[in-house]
């Protein structure tokens, strides 16, 4: 173990010490275990050092918010939400991992509830509040520079065509890459899953549009990263629609969705 490896301060009286295994890493035993372990408001039990790397995990996978990832009874996640507060204290975050974890919680959040990139002439952030439509104005080039500066979001070149639109402008190369990973995927098996031969290996989430992979194992749902919405892979049916004509390791009556030919737009509500 390395002497860097973090741990608790035995005299700390704000946290609750106990005399179990750390439930993020079963298999790292007590007996090989130095840090004292403490419990988290869902009731588990963490070392600073998994706890860091647990969420650090959860940051990486985009989810700003974190939730415990203990198994309970070897089935199922505990799943139950902390507070960054409480993760900054239990995981004993040192100032460069505070500096770390609140950046990318900051630019996931922001890209959670908006669409932002750099205008191409100004360089400035601009949002997109309109997320089905590609050409956008900048504020800041009609402001500053008393010009209009329209510019496509998708290949990030002066606007040219129609607008609104929400596939392509017309400069030569505007292509939507979502899209067209989408139709050119390769098809993937779900072992588990009876009666499916094959479905596309990617899929558009049918709430907000994300690009997701199934890791082909367990059974056909998926819960987005992005929106958190729990869908079926398979059909592209929400899972409570699915599960009203099949289960969770059959096909419902309509099969296996074909290939996306258009990405969802999200709907999201603003805090």
């Amino acid at each position: 173990m390395s002497q860097e490896e973090k741990t608790y301060d035995p005299l700390d009286t704000t946290m609750t010490f106990v005399d179990r295994d750390d439930d993020l890493d079963p298999l790292f035993s007590e007996e090989d275990c130095v840090s004292l372990r403490a419990q988290m408001s869902c009731g588990h039990a963490v070392t600073p050092e998994n706890l860091t790397q647990c969420c650090r995990s959860q940051l990486e996978q985009g989810n700003y918010t974190f939730r415990c990832q203990a198994i309970i009874e070897g089935v199922e996640q505990c799943n139950k939400p902390w507070s960054y507060q409480e993760v900054r204290r239990m995981a004993d975050l040192s100032v460069e991992e505070m500096q770390e974890f609140e950046e990318k919680i900051a630019l996931l959040a922001a890209a959670q509830y908006c669409e932002i990139q750099s205008c191409p002439q100004c360089k400035t952030s601009v949002e997109r509040k309109d997320l089905s439509n590609l050409c956008v104005l900048c504020t800041v080039c009609k402001a500053d520079r008393e010009q209009n500066h329209q510019f496509c979001w998708q290949c990030m070149k002066p606007w040219k065509g129609p607008a609104p639109r929400s596939d392509r402008c017309d400069n030569d190369g505007c292509v939507n890459k979502d899209l067209e990973l989408l139709r050119k995927c390769k098809d993937t098996v779900l072992a588990e899953v009876q009666g499916v031969g094959a479905c596309p290996s990617i899929r558009a989430c049918p709430t907000c549009g994300n690009l997701v992979e199934h890791d082909r194992t367990g059974c056909k749902n998926i819960t987005c990263p992005r929106c958190q919405v729990e869908f079926c892979f398979v059909c592209l049916k929400l899972t409570r629609r699915c599960l009203k004509t099949s289960s969770y390791f059959i096909p419902c009556r309509d099969g296996v969705a074909p290939r996306q030919t258009s990405i969802p737009v999200w709907r999201r509500r603003r805090r």
